[in-house]
């Protein structure tokens, strides 16, 4: 989308910087005041008169400063400009989808460009008359903790957001806890949770949910707690209260938040052959195209079709676990036969191909050949804290664990 705007208001952002930081005044001619249209720019934009304007633009997928110049019609000498200011460069070549920039421009020349770099810094820039000059704009977060807690009753979202915080929250608790629980099968309605985060604020407004500092977590009657600690070589990770990493060798679910459509099963009636056939492995439901993860670290041994299972990768891993994904639509970048993964890297996307009824992932976790149910195998211990750490471990997460135990009164219950 590219938003016109009059020549004042053009002018505002540049004028208006943040609180500890303002670029001197640029001295140009009067820009004479435009139409304000609004003009879709997905894709291409369409070339209009350029009077003295602010160009808001949104980076679309595979944009580059280069393509964006180009279909505004902007003088790509100001560009290479850009490009040559100190330090700025490799910023200006990595845009991120979704982002918002915005441009000054008179006929074509580039006044004055702005691009919000993190959520504390904005780097602007503004011509003068010896060149465009750039400044990087700070203005800081603050850190507030918050605790909350709740039941669930359908969802965990739901319920995450009953208590008050966030989807990140609620996406935090499931990625903290996916070694122990699998989000997918395992919750259950009256299963709680509690958890302490940060919220970001920036001039005293709020802007988001940070990180989860410690949190508990009872499933279907069985409790949780981890607690988010940094090290002295700036390692950040979750560990228990006994100072064990949260973190094992797999995860409980290659998928996250999808439902199951069919369990491990030594007798199940194949629904496309209509017999009595083993099934082994879990098989979750979910879009075509859901990203899937590697479960743990391995090495891809297979990557191709193979039979029922349509498009399939298999992966080897330590103690003689292999994990096995079928159904796939497709493989991920950089998935082929000898690669090395890391759990969490996605290796493909969910699909339909093979004997499948509809789109879902077909999971096995196999050891030394012989399959085992994913849902309840026991996977490898996590190793423990850095014996250098433990008490300065100990010392950082009493309060925060502490705080776990502080009643606040009813539990609240999404519905």
């Amino acid at each position: 989308m590219v938003l016109l705007t009059g020549a004042i208001a053009a002018w505002a952002w540049l004028a208006g910087a943040p609180r500890n930081h303002a670029p001197a005044p640029v001295q140009v001619p009067p820009l004479p005041p435009p139409p304000t249209p609004v003009i879709d720019a997905a894709p291409p934009v369409q070339a209009v008169t350029l009077g003295g304007s602010a160009i808001e633009v949104i980076v679309a997928r595979n944009d580059t400063l280069d393509r964006i110049f180009r279909r505004l019609k902007l003088d790509l000498a100001d560009l290479a400009s850009l490009r040559d200011l100190p330090g700025l460069k490799t910023g200006l070549d990595r845009l991120r989808p979704g982002e918002v920039l915005k441009f000054l421009h008179r006929d074509g020349s580039l006044f004055g460009f702005q691009r919000q770099l993190s959520d504390s810094e904005t780097l602007k820039v503004v011509r003068d008359d010896t060149g465009f000059r750039a400044d990087v704009l700070e203005n800081p977060l603050e850190t507030r903790e918050r605790t909350v807690r709740g039941v669930i009753d359908s969802s965990l979202f739901e319920a995450v957001a009953a208590a008050g915080a966030q989807d990140p929250t609620a996406l935090a608790l499931s990625e903290i806890f996916a070694w122990d629980i699998d989000f997918v099968l395992d919750i259950q309605p009256g299963d709680s949770f509690i958890v302490t985060y940060q919220q970001i604020y920036q001039d005293g407004h709020y802007l988001k949910d940070g990180p989860v500092l410690a949190a508990e977590f009872v499933n279907q009657g069985h409790e949780y707690r981890a607690v988010r600690y940094t090290d002295p070589n700036g390692d950040t990770r979750y560990y228990t209260p006994e100072g064990r990493s949260v973190y094992k060798a797999f995860l409980r679910a290659p998928l996250q938040f999808s439902r199951v459509s069919s369990t491990f099963n030594s007798a199940r009636r194949h629904p496309i052959l209509n017999t009595i056939r083993a099934h082994k492995g879990v098989d979750y439901a979910a879009p075509i195209g859901t990203p899937v993860r590697a479960a743990g670290d391995g090495r891809v041994i297979f990557a191709g079709v193979k039979g029922g299972f349509g498009n399939v990768v298999e992966i080897s891993h330590t103690g003689g676990i292999l994990t096995r994904y079928g159904h796939l639509s497709r493989f991920a970048r950089g998935t082929r036969v000898g690669q090395r993964v890391e759990q969490g890297t996605v290796i493909a996307y969910v699909g339909m191909t093979g004997l499948a009824t509809g789109p879902h992932l077909h999971y096995e976790y196999q050891v030394n050949g012989v399959a085992r149910n994913p849902q309840t195998v026991k996977l490898p211990a996590a190793t423990p804290i850095d014996a250098r750490w433990l008490e300065d471990f100990r010392a950082k997460s009493a309060p925060l664990l502490a705080a776990l135990d502080v009643p606040l009164g009813p539990a609240l219950v999404a519905r």
